[in-house]
């Protein structure tokens, strides 16, 4: 039978590994097709916002002397923090290809073909913007709260770390968003990796699972669940989008995704008949 620390490490490797796979299709989808189009620069834009925060997070929960003493405390019966070294590098790689996607989305850079009004949205610059000013007010009222944020009774650094991994979590709940509109809108999934969808869902899966395993080893506490429920609730999540792209993908667009194509040639070739048209009476 396979020790405790072999399943923690499976679960650890397996889940990490799929969640990291899932970066590379749509960057390769856009090099290949030398376009952006058919994805929408919100997601990637505040997908980066929310992994600066799980990296910020996941990194205390790691590496602070002072939280993790503030989250022993808080849950006694399981005081050790459900955040492994694996997560601390996931959250790392995930900042670095996020940014990378966002940065295609910038034509001077790479110099990939734009779709018509491709741009972040207000909606979500709002939301970028009040989850940081969130963050903010919540550290100066821990700040200017008894203790200065020592005391793991009160309010506490802890908390802090708490409002910073939040903004991941409603980060997970809005990104997905503005693509399953503009899928919507376009009747057509063309330029939206279905790989990365399907690799987003094992590793979902596989995350949950980790979690439960880590509980199950810890004698049956499921406060390191309920200690944790940013990434509790990170691969609920993924799962709900994940299998939503994917039955637009294959159910509602699926004969659509050819015609979006002969749709697009067609309008090129009407452009460009009409303007060897023009050039010829000119």
């Amino acid at each position: 039978m396979a020790s405790p620390q072999a399943i923690r490490f499976a679960q650890a490797i397996s889940h990490t590994a799929s969640w990291s796979l899932s970066f590379y299709p749509q960057p390769i989808l856009n090099l290949r097709r030398r376009s952006t189009a058919g994805t929408t620069p919100s997601f990637p834009f505040i997908n980066t916002l929310g992994f600066v925060s799980y990296f910020a997070s996941t990194l205390t929960f790691y590496a602070s002397p002072l939280i993790r003493h503030q989250y022993a405390v808080r849950n006694p019966s399981a005081p050790n923090p459900t955040v492994r070294l694996n997560d601390v590098v996931f959250t790392v790689h995930a900042v670095v290809l996020s940014s990378l996607v966002w940065s295609m989305f910038a034509k001077r850079i790479w110099g990939l073909e734009q779709g018509a009004g491709q741009r972040v949205s207000g909606v979500i610059w709002a939301v970028a913007v009040g989850c940081v000013l969130a963050v903010v007010l919540t550290t100066v009222y821990v700040a200017a709260a008894p203790g200065g944020g020592c005391d793991a009774e009160g309010w506490a650094w802890i908390d802090v770390v708490y409002a910073v991994s939040y903004i991941k979590l409603f980060v997970t709940v809005i990104k997905y968003i503005p693509q399953v509109y503009t899928n919507y809108q376009r009747k057509s999934t063309d330029g939206w990796s279905i790989e990365q969808l399907i690799m987003d869902l094992v590793g979902g899966v596989l995350s949950v699972v980790q979690l439960v395993i880590d509980s199950l080893l810890e004698g049956g506490d499921w406060s390191g669940v309920t200690g944790n429920p940013v990434k509790f609730g990170l691969g609920n999540i993924s799962v709900v989008f994940d299998v939503i792209f994917i039955l637009q993908h294959y159910v509602f667009y699926r004969n659509s995704r050819v015609e979006g194509l002969k749709g697009e040639v067609e309008v090129e070739d009407g452009e460009r008949s009409r303007l060897l048209g023009g050039i010829e009476r000119s």
